[in-house]
């Protein structure tokens, strides 16, 4: 009779050890409950995570001084240049901007083992795969695209993806780059009708550290969204000479001092790197804060 405890806790122990060990294998027949993200889904805005930043607005993002130069460089009028009005936003930005989501499981046909997690991204109406099956990434010399090269694995109840091979592409919707070197983290996790998914760049070209973000999804049913994005790129400015790339050269863009004054901050807090990510920085910009003169007494 003294032993019947001790058998039921090493069952216990044993059914904790190998459940987990099989819940995360790549392609399982049942990843852990609930982390299933099958469904149509539709932001659930809680965060500026890339949004509509203002020009020179880099702080929190730990850049590089060439990740600067490169923004400072950037003039908004490229957008109208007909190449760049299509242009499709890479997989670690795309996320977080207006648009519809489609997620669902690719099995084999006589396993019925997760083979891929397809998702289709509806602006500019990218397809997307999360390879469940083991197989390895591509030599770094293959072709880079827009959703790069995506593998996923279940760690209990989140979908882990690591991807590589991106395209070249922006960081944030003001300038900043992001290198075709950068590669992505991510985690979605799935409670109930919604969905958070957390996104980790490193970039050794345009960031000292990775750059963290995340995203709320809400499932939406039933289906009312549209998926389809048509563009088609025009010529918006007719007197532009052909080849003509709006920039502005080293020390000449006029917008590099607007963000700090309208909000009263030290021009270096706003122009980013790694150490405006940090609470510390704060009493910093304190200790070199302006002094703001007395106004005179009255009589």
């Amino acid at each position: 009779m003294k032993r019947q405890p001790q058998r039921v806790l090493l069952l216990f122990l044993t059914a904790g050890l190998w459940m987990p060990a099989f819940n995360q294998t790549a392609g399982s027949l049942n990843p852990s409950p609930g982390a299933d993200l099958s469904g149509n889904w539709a932001p659930a805005p809680h965060e500026e995570s890339v949004g509509n930043p203002a020009l020179t607005e880099y702080y929190g993002v730990p850049i590089t001084d060439a990740a600067r130069s490169w923004a400072l460089a950037w003039d908004p009028s490229r957008l109208t240049v007909p190449e760049h009005q299509c242009q499709v936003h890479v997989v670690p930005y795309i996320y977080g901007g207006p648009l519809n989501l489609r997620i669902w499981e690719e099995r084999d046909p006589q396993s019925q083992r997760v083979i891929a997690i397809r998702q289709y991204i509806s602006t500019y109406e990218q397809n997307r795969t999360i390879w469940m099956d083991d197989r390895p990434h591509p030599p770094a010399i293959a072709a880079h695209t827009w959703m790069g090269f995506s593998t996923g694995k279940w760690e209990g109840n989140a979908l882990t993806v690591y991807t590589t091979h991106i395209k070249q592409g922006q960081l944030r919707r003001n300038g900043l780059p992001e290198s075709d070197e950068a590669t992505l983290t991510e985690h979605f996790i799935r409670n109930g009708d919604y969905m958070t998914h957390v996104s980790i760049v490193t970039d050794p070209v345009y960031l000292t550290e990775p750059f963290v973000r995340s995203q709320v999804f809400r499932l939406v049913v039933p289906e009312g969204q549209n998926w389809l994005y048509p563009c088609e790129s025009v010529e918006e400015i007719a007197d532009r000479p052909r080849g003509a790339v709006p920039n502005y050269l080293p020390g000449k863009n006029p917008f590099v001092s607007e963000f700090a004054k309208k909000f009263h901050l030290p021009e270096d807090a706003v122009l980013g790197g790694a150490e405006t990510m940090y609470p510390e920085f704060q009493a910093k910009m304190s200790a070199n804060a302006p002094v703001s003169p007395k106004a005179p007494s009255k009589p």
